[in-house]
């Protein structure tokens, strides 16, 4: 028997008794991280890295929850489990499962290099390698994060000059944090929407450094966001809420940016192909640094990678599972309903 198998409730591993991202509710789920597609209500316990737990509170409600360090040793009925970097957002994780001398690691999302907030990716060696494969094709491929700021800040200078208000679309886990330094260089205040302001109240209550936001408030008028930069989720583009930052631009911060196409059919301004998946030379990276002898790749452009991976050699299966982002826009869509 495999050490992780591949079930209708989740990626389970009998030796342990336990589940990894599970997607229907079980009695234990160790969690990568905290977007909604990985981390589903209803399961008896979770364990996952200490800043992914005020996440998941805030997210499912008050779980019990153990949370850990990465590289923190946990034991389960003699398999031994390590969570470990990766590179994806705030508290993300790869798990490492250990048993009798065969290693898997599951890499959950992640993304190759450090982005200076969610920690620098760790390539693990492994016997067997899970991994995402959101953007496993050859098309998408990033530029250096710095390129992007510059980008993005060259932007907000350009709607300044035209008066214009500048309303960044981003995740509110994940990209809304990450490019926080970047646009706190450029705008004296940074406004958000009540769904990112939620999640960086608990992130700070837990201890993770972040700078000052102001809050959107049903209240303020439009001179108060004068030539002011915005981030709202994608939830709220071209929503009511967005009427009081007019006259404004828009430009979404998404790696489906990378199609130039996708900015004319977001109806945005601008597009810039920021993500925090890794992109096609990344994820090959990654694999290979591994050593893996086998790899199962989940969500993404799997057919198409998985067989890339087959015919450059490296032992490769597709694997359905219940990720995507999908699940991740409608917890923002719900986020997002109560604000005016």
């Amino acid at each position: 028997m495999s050490l992780l198998s591949f079930t209708p409730r989740g990626i389970y591993c009998a030796a342990g008794d336990f589940y990894i991202d599970p997607w229907q509710p079980v009695k234990r789920a160790l969690i990568t991280h905290a977007h909604s597609d990985h981390a589903r209500p209803g399961s008896e316990s979770y364990l996952c890295h200490h800043f992914t737990k005020p996440l998941l509170q805030l997210r499912l409600g008050n779980p019990v929850c153990q949370p850990v360090e990465w590289g923190e040793p946990v034991w389960l009925n003699g398999v031994r489990i390590s969570l470990h970097p990766a590179g994806h957002i705030i508290g993300s994780s790869q798990i490492r499962v250990e048993y009798q001398g065969e290693v898997w690691v599951a890499s959950g999302d992640f993304k190759a290099g450090n982005d200076g907030i969610s920690g620098a990716m760790e390539v693990l060696p492994c016997n067997v390698f899970i991994t995402e494969s959101t953007f496993g094709l050859p098309v998408y491929q990033w530029k250096p994060q710095q390129q992007i700021f510059y980008d993005v800040q060259n932007w907000i200078q350009t709607n300044r000059e035209k008066g214009k208000n500048s309303v960044v679309i981003a995740y509110s886990l994940g990209k809304a944090q990450r490019l926080l330094p970047c646009l706190k260089e450029i705008a004296a205040s940074v406004y958000v929407h009540g769904a990112i302001w939620n999640i960086h109240q608990a992130l700070i209550q837990a201890g993770f450094q972040l700078p000052e936001v102001k809050r959107v408030m049903p209240d303020m008028g439009r001179d108060a966001f004068r030539e002011a930069v915005i981030i709202a989720p994608p939830s709220a583009d071209q929503s009511p809420w967005m009427r009081r930052f007019s006259p404004y631009g828009v430009g979404v911060c998404s790696g489906w940016m990378q199609i130039r196409g996708n900015i004319r059919r977001r109806n945005a301004d601008a597009g810039f192909a920021m993500s925090d998946h890794a992109d096609w030379n990344g994820l090959l990276e990654v694999i290979r640094g591994t050593g893996a002898e086998k790899v199962f790749v989940t969500h993404g452009f799997q057919s198409a990678f998985s067989r890339y991976l087959n015919e450059m050699g490296i032992a490769s299966e597709e694997i359905k599972t219940a990720y995507g982002d999908e699940a991740e826009l409608e917890t923002e869509r719900e986020q997002a309903a109560n604000e005016t």
